[in-house]
């Protein structure tokens, strides 16, 4: 990868302050976390161990048999254990069936005790890594597919969003992006899905601005990449969403289903979607534990906060966020090479010096995380209609990520705001990406900003606001912070937001087969 290492000059001193910093503000988060569980933690327990479908009416039987054993035993205590204890008492041969019944009131649920328990917990288990052990060999297919096909040359990755609504519409769009040179496909999922509380089942062709993210669809694209990295001799990776209230089942999906990388913000769902903040943080925390194991890349929302806020005085709200990112990642067990934090090319054109701006919010994300393929993300708030101008400004959102070595570039669209971009939109962006990068895409052996000038200190000041910001967090909490509009000036108190109800705390008899596993291993 690389990397614009140490072109700041930035004091390690002070780094290394900023980010014990970010430790100290997130740790209470993660205690909160660990106390707690939510019901998307729990149902993605049932779809690691094999449950899938819906009834009639589409609501999922994960949900089904989740809202029986809460009726009857409450959440606290997880849902393995009532559960297992059922199947174990012969109630029903497998999962399905004792979803069926659930839902038709014939099976009660109750928390065993002494041996019951003993034998529940095993059997919970044995369910539970079995569905890891799946995770695990889609993983090692990732691996070997890459060692056959390879990975693309360049850098950074170039990565190109698909958002028709129909599954089948999207499958011949993403293969013909492919071919034009798009290295990672993003799936942009149907608007409003992070605010529904089930995982819709099968293939969809209705989405809202987007594709539904399902098993299914899931599938269905994965396969159509494979194609396409076996006739393009590279492997072309493919995103979705795993947000809003159903994050742990979609992290879970992905990872059954070999999806590469996945958007997986600490706070996007609290600021953007007024998701309440615990069950957010303990549903993150589950889901990155479960892209650790799967070898899934997160990326990162940073780039949100700066739809709302002012790009130049926010600037040390989005180095903040990255650097609970990486602490929530890391202590989740994800890996550097894992990190794509998200920055973005927001500011306003007109502000004098805006390029210069851009280039060391860039510079200073790059430096503060060296081994992170980070996730540059192009200009959409001031993009107007007149194509001309965003084709411009997307040619020096590309000029910038590659000066500064960017891991993973978003294509920016000349037609956003105007138009869901066709085909040929994406051809012509795609080609104003190529153009920078080979004409440009060494210039950072070449570019060192002078020690004193412009650039470097715009770096140093985010970086001192950044700290003073991460100061006042650990004095007065993070979750204080969030209820006082600190991050995208949206104001989001602890104790509301969607969700709320669906968030438990953890009982002296919880039990979490998938939790225990995966923190065995990490």
């Amino acid at each position: 990868m690389t990397r614009a290492v140490k072109k700041l000059d930035l004091d390690p001193v002070t780094v290394r302050k900023a980010r014990s910093l970010a430790r100290k503000a997130g740790r209470p988060i993660v205690n909160i976390a660990k106390q707690h569980t939510t019901v998307s933690v729990e149902r993605a327990v049932l779809r690691l161990a094999g449950l899938a479908g819906a009834d009639t009416e589409g609501i999922p039987w994960v949900n089904r048999l989740a809202d029986t054993v809460r009726a009857d035993v409450g959440l606290e205590h997880g849902l393995a254990l009532p559960v297992w204890d059922a199947l174990v008492r012969g109630e029903a041969e497998d999962l399905s069936v004792l979803a069926q019944k659930a839902a038709t009131g014939s099976v009660t649920f109750r928390l065993p005790e002494g041996r019951d328990a003993v034998r529940a917990r095993a059997a919970a288990r044995k369910a539970a890594a079995a569905g890891l052990r799946k995770v695990d060999g889609r993983r090692r297919e990732r691996d070997r597919m890459i060692k056959k096909h390879g990975d693309p040359e360049q850098r950074p990755w170039i990565y190109l969003i698909v958002a028709t609504g129909d599954i089948y519409e999207d499958i011949p769009q993403a293969q013909a992006a492919a071919r034009a040179g798009a290295d990672i496909i993003a799936v942009i999922r149907s608007t409003g899905q992070s605010l529904l509380d089930y995982v819709p089942e099968g293939a969809t062709r209705e989405g809202f601005a987007g594709t539904y993210a399902t098993q299914e669809n899931f599938r269905l694209m994965r396969a159509a990449l494979d194609e396409s990295s076996r006739e393009l001799g590279r492997y072309i990776r493919l995103t979705n969403y795993a947000s809003g209230l159903c994050m742990p089942e979609i992290a879970t999906l992905a990872g059954l289903q070999r999806l590469d990388m996945m958007l997986n913000d600490s706070m996007y769902g609290i600021l953007f979607r007024d998701i309440n903040p615990i069950r957010t943080f303990v549903d993150q925390r589950f889901s990155r534990q479960i892209h650790a194991r799967a070898g899934i890349i997160i990326n990162t929302g940073e780039d949100n906060y700066l739809t709302t806020a002012d790009a130049v005085e926010a600037a040390h709200t989005v180095t903040v966020s990255q650097l609970l990112n990486e602490y929530f990642a890391k202590e989740a067990g994800l890996e550097d090479w894992q990190l794509g934090l998200g920055h973005a090319f927001e500011i306003t054109p007109e502000i004098p010096d805006s390029f210069r701006l851009e280039l060391a919010h860039a510079m200073l994300a790059r430096q503060l995380f060296p081994d992170a393929p980070l996730k540059w993300m192009p200009p959409t708030r001031h993009m107007t209609g007149d194509v001309f101008r965003g084709y411009l400004l997307d040619g020096f959102f590309n000029l910038v990520g590659a000066m500064t070595g960017q891991g993973i570039l978003l294509v920016g669209m000349m037609t956003e705001a105007v138009v869901t971009p066709w085909i040929s939109d994406r051809d012509l962006a795609l080609q104003n990406v190529r153009y920078v990068l080979g004409a440009a895409g060494n210039l950072h052996e070449d570019f060192h900003p002078a020690p004193d000038g412009f650039i470097a200190n715009r770096a140093r000041q985010v970086l001192a606001e950044s700290i003073d910001l991460l100061d006042r967090i650990v004095d007065d909490g993070l979750l204080n912070a969030i209820g006082d509009g600190t991050f995208g000036l949206m104001k989001r108190p602890q104790d509301a937001g969607r969700g709320l109800d669906g968030v438990a705390r953890r009982s002296s008899e919880y039990y979490n087969p998938a939790i225990e596993l995966l923190e065995e291993a990490q």
